[in-house]
């Protein structure tokens, strides 16, 4: 992947940003000892970290939860994944927050019975990052890695606008909504 002068700018700024978060730092720091095959840190505890330092609040202030993403075609099985999620506990169980780890080779097996919309088979981590609801929440990272396949721009213009991957206009009001009461100046583009 190949960035502009300004977009790599923009990346430098996101990981500064971003690691401005005691936890996302940590989470980073542990990574090793994580050992997840095609691993991410993902989605909300990046964005919303960036978006509370605009709004002028502690980096950390009410993300729910940190993300992880990994892909394992081998074991899609929901034993293998609560392995992978209490040994990530293990090591990051005294940080006091809420990690949540899925692999992404098994999303389509629950993702229409969880949201009622069926979801096609992804074929790495990667593509579960591209297929967030909203494309400027389209950000993972991992040491000395960022991936936003949409770019960085929307994110810091707070631009919410429908993934067109994942057209599932009900979710995607939803989610736009409950972001745009916690930070007001969000702007919401109109799905067409």
């Amino acid at each position: 992947m190949s960035f502009e002068p300004q977009s790599l700018n923009l990346q430098d700024r996101f990981v500064a940003d971003l690691l401005t978060n005691p936890n996302n730092r940590a989470i980073l720091d542990r990574w090793a000892a994580l050992a997840l095959p095609d691993g991410w840190l993902v989605a909300g505890c990046l964005f919303q970290t960036v978006w509370n330092l605009r709004d002028g609040k502690p980096p950390a202030s009410d993300i729910k939860d940190y993300d992880l993403f990994y892909f394992d075609p081998d074991d899609l099985s929901a034993q293998a994944e609560r392995r992978v999620q209490a040994r990530a506990d293990e090591l990051l169980g005294d940080l006091g927050i809420t990690i949540e780890v899925a692999n992404q080779a098994r999303v389509h097996l629950w993702y229409e019975e969880d949201f009622g919309e069926p979801y096609e088979p992804l074929r790495s981590s990667r593509a579960g990052i591209e297929r967030f609801l909203v494309p400027s929440t389209c950000v993972g990272v991992r040491p000395g890695e960022v991936y936003a396949p949409y770019g960085l721009a929307g994110l810091y213009q707070g631009l919410l606008a429908m993934n067109p991957l994942v057209p599932h206009r009900k979710l995607f009001e939803r989610k736009a909504a409950s972001y745009q009461r916690r930070w007001p100046w969000l702007t919401i583009q109109s799905p067409t």
